[in-house]
């Protein structure tokens, strides 16, 4: 991350009014732009990256001037480093092991779940998926023995759910490869 120590990000319900948002929060403060993007089903998002008090007060920008079109957003300092490999995609599987899935109703829990299931135990995520061509859901896939995924699972899952943006969740404990090569 380049030695910043905070990523951001408010996911909007408006295409133009999240441009609007996204330009006003980029002027606030000094923060680099990771992701900026229409996601379905007509969802705007802004993902940044900085020092926690510059993505903090960004991302205050765009919930408080546009809280009519905020759908979700959070600020996360000290993201754990699986967390943007996860969301490229580009996570490696060294070993086939238990495989666990976090759904979610937004992006930014999706990336709030994967952050406390990375730090709450020792697995690998593989894929925070967002909310493209899924009807604005999102979800999160991770490996590991099944005590840490079915830990992490758990920690994750308790992030996003006091918010009602947790969808459900699941444990395979053996996969077959099968599902494996569909999957990831």
């Amino acid at each position: 991350m380049n030695g910043k120590k905070a990523i951001g990000l408010v996911e909007f319900k408006s295409i133009a009014m999240g441009l609007v948002a996204a330009d006003n929060m980029i002027k606030t403060a000094n923060v680099d732009v990771i992701e900026a993007t229409v996601l379905c089903p007509g969802k705007y998002i802004l993902l940044i990256s900085g020092d926690v008090g510059s993505v903090q007060s960004a991302v205050d920008r765009g919930v408080n001037d546009f809280a009519e079109n905020v759908i979700d957003s959070f600020v996360l300092a000290n993201v754990h480093d699986d967390v943007f490999p996860a969301l490229n995609g580009a996570t490696p599987i060294d070993e086939l092991e238990s495989l666990g899935v976090i759904e979610t109703f937004s992006v930014a829990s999706a990336i709030v779940a994967a952050d406390a299931s990375a730090k709450a135990a020792a697995v690998e995520l593989l894929e925070v998926r967002i909310a493209r061509g899924m009807g604005g859901k999102s979800f999160v896939l991770m490996t590991g023995d099944v005590g840490a995924v079915t830990a992490a699972v758990e920690a994750g899952a308790a992030s996003v759910r006091e918010d009602g943006f947790l969808v459900s969740t699941a444990v395979i404990p053996n996969p077959d490869p099968k599902l494996w090569e569909m999957t990831v």
